[in-house]
């Protein structure tokens, strides 16, 4: 079980113009080492862009073949050189069974990457997330996007967003 670092909030937020903006946050992301080791929630609404923004940082991870979202079976496990990555969509979770019968306490609490979609409807048994990240559609392709980091990995993964990417204001 890794030690996680409470601390206050940081919070950073970004305005994505499209898809390409969506893109280039996932590949800054995929650079950061802490990313190795981190828990992020996905917060929005249907269509808001989560699973774009998966399928996009595990492309510049290496994900190789199709990048499914998750919905049906809930988690979606990838295999990398040196990092082991589960995807999870939690929007049709319901039963806290499953939580244990599908083994999340042991995924959790191995090393590696997690990422994941409609965490409040698995609240009480996930972990504090190292940063949360809130989309809101603004129109087709524009997105209003809030990151909060909660733990030491978190603020150090805020490092993924540079100067150059278009920002609204920071915390």
């Amino acid at each position: 079980m890794r030690l996680e670092i409470a601390h206050t909030p940081i919070v950073k937020n970004l305005y994505w113009q499209d898809e390409a903006a969506t893109q280039l946050f996932a590949a800054a992301l995929a650079a950061q080492p802490a990313l190795r080791h981190a828990f992020i929630e996905l917060h929005g609404d249907l269509g808001a862009g989560k699973t774009t923004l998966v399928r996009h940082l595990l492309r510049a991870l290496g994900v190789q073949g199709r990048v499914k979202s998750p919905t049906y079976a809930v988690v979606e496990p990838y295999e990398l050189p040196g990092l082991n990555v589960w995807h999870f969509d939690f929007y049709r979770f319901s039963d806290p069974r499953e939580w244990e019968d599908a083994g999340f306490r042991d995924i959790f609490a191995s090393p590696g990457l997690k990422l994941a979609e409609w965490p409040e409807k698995a609240a009480g048994f996930l972990p504090r997330a190292d940063l949360a990240i809130h989309l809101d559609a603004m129109d087709d392709d524009a997105r209003q996007v809030t990151l909060s980091a909660q733990t030491d990995i978190g603020a150090a993964l805020l490092q993924a967003t540079s100067p150059a990417m278009p920002q609204e204001g920071q915390s």
